[in-house]
């Protein structure tokens, strides 16, 4: 694993928004919206790419354009940025109504990742420990899934060292249909020491436009 390149305070633009937002005023805040998926699920159903990891991918793939998605705290407690940051994502145990966390690779290309993350949530759908695979790395970022239902807002209520917590957190909801659109549901969790509105919504736009254009899953199917 690559280590985090510090960034340089004395010419950081967010120097005082991080300063601010982590110890004056600590804060995180969340976006709910939901995406027009109808080309992307069209196409999933023409392949045998499961839905979930396509999802994934096409998270992990906007997160890592930008470094504020990337950030960490050194063991001093400075700033850094990651040079890429790898999904954790939840399976669903429906005997034990538990679930377990697991973690692939990000992977440019989305068949490679679909090749190791596929064995991963076939291999621990029945786990009983929390990470089947062990201590996560450092460099993570959460995804879970809620495909049970759809929702127009979520949130997540992070205490105790949440102010060290840098990285974004993804949830996902069912797929509905209205007026002839496919549309799912995203929540983004984002820490505002290190973005804002304008970078949460700029990842979302560029997700959007991302999934719209689908053409890496067919794409995938013919490698």
């Amino acid at each position: 694993m690559d280590a985090p390149t510090p960034i340089d305070l004395d010419t950081w633009p967010r120097r005082q928004h991080f300063e601010h937002y982590r110890r004056l005023v600590p804060c995180t805040y969340s976006m709910t919206m939901e995406l027009d998926v109808t080309a992307f699920a069209a196409a999933l159903r023409r392949s045998q790419r499961k839905s979930y990891i396509a999802q994934v991918w096409a998270i992990s793939t906007v997160v890592n354009r930008h470094d504020e998605f990337r950030m960490c705290l050194t063991a001093s407690g400075e700033p850094a940025v990651w040079p890429v940051v790898h999904p954790a994502f939840t399976v669903f145990n429906p005997e034990r109504e538990t679930f377990a966390c697991v973690w692939a690779p990000y992977d440019s290309d989305f068949g490679a990742f679909h090749d190791v993350a596929a064995p991963l949530l076939a291999e621990h759908s029945r786990a009983t420990d929390f990470f089947p695979q062990g201590e996560l790395p450092a460099n993570v970022f959460d995804v879970s899934s809620l495909p049970w239902g759809s929702f127009t807002g979520f949130n997540l209520n992070i205490g105790g060292n949440a102010w060290d917590h840098l990285a974004p957190i993804f949830t996902l909801g069912r797929y509905t249909e209205r007026d002839g659109r496919v549309l799912l549901p995203l929540a983004v969790q984002v820490h505002h020491g290190v973005a804002d509105g304008f970078h949460s919504t700029r990842l979302v736009n560029e997700l959007q436009a991302f999934i719209e254009d689908p053409t890496w899953l067919e794409e995938s199917l013919k490698a």
